[in-house]
């Protein structure tokens, strides 16, 4: 058997895994005004058809009126966008899946149809998109309060749905991220800081107000990442001191698993030590971790994206890491978005059917 780490158990709080194996989240955009569709539903269908060990949906917006930066991202909030996620897990869970969706607000990040604006004004900590880039403006405390609000309020309608785990999208330069960074979070009031904890304060409240909403037994995942879309080469933490710092915050105010985004999984996070991002995080924590990043292809998924060919690529490094126990999950993405049989090709070694990722594959829900 290929892979044979990747295909053990995992069982954590009340999810129980088949196998490692995360299906990534990933903008899709095939939701029209934020209701998603059968085609959406039949999608991921078929990745827990194709043995995906848990599915985590792409970002789905919060209940707040620039929450996403295309009018086809779908929501996680109102009558027709949750009856459209109930027929989602109810298609997964009858091909045997596990599914969390993924809890997003963008922030001060512009959309993609120059056409299109969101109802309401972009959210952000200090009306800044990047370092010195004005954009929005500075959110209200009233505004913060409300964003915590529509974050719980959207994790339990996924308990109430019967989704088996849920995920904050808390990476990538998006609002929660940009109150972690140092470069878009300039505030002077307790969701400000010097400190990165101190500026971790608005994801802990978030946390703690899930972790009420659900209760103690759901399983809570965040996302996190070192890097931004606005600056691929920003730390947050330079050391695995800060980042214990930093994560222990969020794993004190209710976070189960971490979920570490890094562009390509085998790069050290610090000098001095061949551990990830995800290792890191497991060592610093001792909570379960996620790692993702190119995972499968030869090239990193930004990239990809751009229009990159990458070929399908060993999974020798990562077994490694898996089987000394750096990270207890693998997160896929690329791989899965083109083929929904890529876990059950990689378990009985049809290494020969892999496929190249194509951007084409953006275009469709295949």
């Amino acid at each position: 058997m290929a892979a044979a780490a990747l295909f053990t158990p995992f069982t954590f709080k009340g999810l129980h895994l088949a196998n490692r194996v995360v299906m990534a989240p990933m903008t899709r955009s095939f939701s029209p005004d934020g209701v998603a569709t059968q085609e959406v539903a039949a999608y991921y269908r078929r990745r827990a058809e194709g043995q995906v060990g848990l599915i985590v949906s792409e970002g789905t917006g919060v209940d707040r009126p620039a929450s996403v930066n295309d009018r086809n991202v779908p929501r996680f909030h109102g009558e027709k966008e949750l009856a459209a996620w109930k027929t989602v897990i109810d298609e997964v869970h009858a091909a045997g899946g596990v599914m969390a969706p993924q809890l997003w607000h963008v922030g001060a990040v512009r959309t993609r149809d120059p056409e299109w604006s969101p109802p309401g004004q972009y959210d952000s900590p200090s009306g800044l998109s990047r370092p010195d880039k004005e954009f929005g403006a500075p959110m209200s405390d009233a505004d913060v309060a409300d964003a915590i609000r529509a974050f719980a309020d959207a994790a339990a309608a996924a308990k109430a749905l019967g989704y088996d785990a849920v995920e904050l999208h808390g990476a990538h330069g998006y609002l929660i991220d940009q109150f972690f960074w140092d470069g878009t979070n300039r505030r002077e009031d307790a969701y400000g800081s010097k400190d990165l904890p101190g500026r971790a304060r608005f994801a802990a409240d978030i946390l703690k107000a899930v972790r009420k909403a659900v209760g103690p037994d759901y399983p809570v995942i965040i996302r996190i990442s070192q890097w931004k879309q606005q600056d691929y080469e920003v730390k947050l933490a330079q050391d695995p001191k800060a980042l214990e710092a930093w994560l222990g915050a969020l794993v004190d105010a209710g976070a189960d698993i971490l979920h570490c985004s890094q562009r390509r999984f085998w790069e050290p996070e610090f000098e001095g030590s061949d551990l990830n991002f995800a290792g890191w995080a497991k060592k610093v924590t001792g909570v379960p971790t996620i790692t993702v990043g190119s995972v499968g292809l030869s090239g990193e998924f930004i990239a990809g994206f751009a229009g990159e060919a990458s070929q399908p690529a060993s999974l020798d490094e990562l077994e490694k890491r898996l089987e000394r126990g750096d990270f207890d999950l693998v997160g896929v993405g690329r791989a899965l978005l083109q083929d929904p049989e890529w876990v059950v090709k990689i378990r009985d070694g049809r290494t020969e059917e892999l496929k190249s990722f194509d951007r084409g594959v953006m275009a469709t829900l295949y």
